[in-house]
């Protein structure tokens, strides 16, 4: 960890003297920002993507998979120049229906704007950037599903705003926390926090969680995030408890956890070369009166990073309208980085990923995509093998 860490600030270093005028903004914008700079009173966007993912391997046959694996249609109001509303509605795999965004943005003045509703959490890159003609291999990183479980959204409030002379970027939200206990145990070592995500589909909230995310972009090409996320699991465990019963309420306290997670991320890029990287440390308390609770054996603490290399490689064709980005990107991430309380770790849970593959933007929003990906864990020294291809779009 530490070398590759020495190694990327050694690229970042050297990149900032290479720059050239052809460097484009590094102000990034999802889609939901890009809605609310819009004047139009109603905007309407949209992405998706289709993927064709195969199994490889030498001992047996494997049949391929074919999935269109999102299609989401977002729609912008604009109620006056300060009052503006944005959702984001997405149809999964054909058959399942989810609202990823549902928020109302009122802005104060040009530094500060309060926002409510069904919120995206600002941790890392494609939590927010999860558009996928904006990012480099058919799925998304499986560091964001891991350990930051993209898509990660609920319901809160606060405030964002950008401070243009600073060249910095923030937000900061209180939000409604993980379901971590409805009967059963919604964390595990392997699956990590995944399983607590609430969406807002009725959800459900005991205590508030914090969150917040600030953004510099004052060096040309590069971008740089530091976000951090605070709070405990939801239990209903606590409903109809008489606030006198200690022992009702200490039985309650065993089935929540307390969640402190940092995110650092960096994307930069000069010419035709991009290079992009996170990292991410999750500290779990009271994961022995957890575990010992429910039973699972969730960790005592998530760790993971990614480093992602790219060139577009027709950059030097002047007559070249579109885009041929081969790439690489290095994975390794524990969902039981540490544990308290259990005998032993489980050592698949400390996975290793190489992704090699080849991105064309054949016009801006749209990408044809093609990767090779090695899964490895800890347990097994082999690594596994999947092909995957696909479209992707982005208007």
């Amino acid at each position: 960890m530490k070398r590759v860490v020495a190694i990327s600030l050694i690229l970042f270093s050297g990149m900032l003297y290479a720059q050239t005028d052809e460097d484009k903004n590094n102000e990034y914008k999802n889609a939901s920002s890009v809605m609310l700079d819009k004047e139009d009173k109603l905007t309407i966007g949209g992405y998706g993507q289709v993927d064709y993912n195969q199994k490889l391997s030498g001992d047996e046959m494997n049949n391929g998979k074919l999935d269109v694996h999102r299609l989401v249609i977002l729609f912008g109001y604009k109620f006056n120049e300060r009052t503006s509303f944005v959702t984001e509605l997405e149809f999964e795999h054909v058959s399942e229906v989810y609202v990823e965004q549902a928020f109302l943005n009122y802005k104060i003045n040009d530094y500060l704007n309060f926002r409510s509703g069904l919120l995206l959490i600002p941790m890392g890159i494609i939590n927010e950037y999860h558009e996928p003609n904006t990012f480099n291999g058919v799925e998304r990183p499986n560091l964001d599903s891991r350990i930051a479980p993209t898509t990660w959204r609920e319901i809160g409030a606060g405030f964002s705003g950008k401070i243009q002379s600073a060249n910095i970027k923030y937000q900061a939200y209180v939000v409604n926390g993980f379901n971590g206990y409805d009967g059963s145990a919604k964390f595990s070592g392997s699956g990590g926090l995944r399983s607590g995500r609430q969406k807002a589909a009725e959800s459900y909230i005991s205590s508030p969680n914090y969150t917040s995310k600030v953004e510099f972009y004052g060096i040309r090409g590069l971008n740089l995030g530091l976000s951090g996320y605070f709070g405990n699991s939801q239990s209903t465990l606590y409903q109809g408890v008489d606030k006198s019963d200690a022992n009702e309420i200490s039985i309650a306290d065993s089935s929540v956890i307390g969640l402190s997670m940092f995110g650092f991320d960096a994307r930069y890029k000069t010419g035709g070369f991009m290079v992009r990287g996170q990292y991410y440390l999750g500290n779990i308390s009271n994961s022995v009166q957890y575990n010992e609770f429910t039973g699972s054996d969730v960790g005592a603490s998530l760790q993971g990073y990614y480093i992602e290399l790219g060139y577009d490689v027709l950059r030097h064709f002047d007559k070249c309208k579109t885009e041929l980005i081969p790439f690489v990107r290095y994975e390794n991430y524990n969902t039981q980085n540490s544990v308290s309380g259990i005998t032993s770790i489980d050592l698949s849970n400390d996975r290793t990923e190489y992704t090699f593959g080849l991105g064309w933007k054949v016009a801006d929003g749209a990408m044809i995509k093609a990767d090779l990906q090695l899964f490895g864990n800890e347990s097994n020294a082999n690594f596994t093998k999947q092909f995957n291809a696909g479209i992707a779009v982005g208007f």
